[in-house]
C-alpha cells in the first residue's frame, strides 16, 4: 500500500506530459550540492521540477538561464548551447568554465539538477573513455551538478566498453557527489527492458536510470 499523499504513476506522468520535451523532473531525494549562501531554499515537494537549454539551443548559455529564470523554475538542466561543441559542458570544457558556469546558474537562483556532456572517447579506447568520462565528472562536480545524463552507446562492438568505462568510474563519481544516470536515447538503450539490462550490466547504486516516458513512447511504441 503506497502513502495517500505520494504521487501515482498516472498522476506522475501526467505531469511529466504536461512539462513538455524541454522538461526535467528529478526526485528530491536530499540537499543539491551548493553553499547555503548561493543555493534557493530547499524545496518540500518531492519532485524538482525544472528545464534544460536545449529550447534555447541557437543563443550562448547565458541567455538560457535568463529565460529559465525568469519562467520561474529553479533547477536547471544543462545540455545544448551555441558554442563549438553545441553543449554547455563537454570534455572540452575546462575545470574553471565549467566553475563559472556553474556560477552563473547559481547567481539567477538556478540549481543545477543535470547536465548532459555529450560522448566520452571510449571508442579510441576502455582507457580513454575512462578518462573522458572523469573530466565530465570533475566539470559537473565543478558546476555543482548533482547528475550527469549519459546517452547510451549505438554501437554494439562498443556497448560492453562503454559500460565498463561506467562502472569504473562510478565510486568516483559518487565521490565527487555527482550521479550518474542513463537516458532511453535510443539505439541499445532505446526500451524499459534495455534500459534495465544496462544498469545491471553496471550494477552499482550510484548508475541509475533517467527516465523519459516521450523517448520510451517513441522507441517502443508505447
Amino acid at each position: 500500500m503506497t502513502r495517500s499523499n505520494e504521487p501515482t504513476r498516472r498522476a506522475f506522468l501526467a505531469r511529466v506530459a504536461a512539462i513538455g520535451a524541454s522538461g526535467l523532473v528529478l526526485p528530491c531525494v536530499g540537499a543539491c550540492p551548493g553553499s547555503a549562501a548561493e543555493e534557493p531554499p530547499a524545496t518540500k515537494d518531492p519532485w524538482q521540477i525544472g528545464c534544460y537549454t536545449r529550447p534555447w539551443a541557437e543563443y550562448e548559455y547565458r541567455v538560457a538561464l535568463d529565460s529559465i529564470a525568469e519562467a520561474g523554475y529553479k533547477y536547471v538542466g544543462l545540455m545544448t548551447t551555441k558554442s563549438k561543441t553545441s553543449l554547455v559542458i563537454s570534455t572540452a570544457t575546462t575545470a574553471e568554465e565549467a566553475q563559472e558556469i556553474g556560477h552563473q546558474a547559481r547567481q539567477r537562483g538556478l540549481t543545477t539538477a543535470s547536465v548532459y556532456g555529450g560522448d566520452f572517447p571510449v571508442r579510441e579506447s576502455l582507457e580513454a573513455g575512462v578518462a573522458g568520462l572523469r573530466w565530465l565528472i570533475d566539470n559537473c562536480a565543478a558546476a555543482r551538478a548533482a547528475t550527469l545524463m549519459l546517452g547510451g552507446i549505438g554501437d554494439p562492438k562498443l556497448y560492453e566498453p562503454y559500460y565498463k568505462a561506467i562502472t569504473e568510474c562510478c565510486d568516483y563519481a559518487a565521490e565527487k557527489n555527482v550521479g550518474l544516470v542513463l537516458k532511453p536515447h535510443g539505439g541499445l538503450n532505446a526500451t524499459g527492458p534495455q534500459c534495465r539490462k544496462c544498469v545491471e550490466l553496471v550494477g552499482h547504486k550510484n548508475f541509475t536510470l533517467w527516465y523519459d516516458p516521450g523517448n520510451i513512447y517513441y522507441y517502443s511504441d508505447g
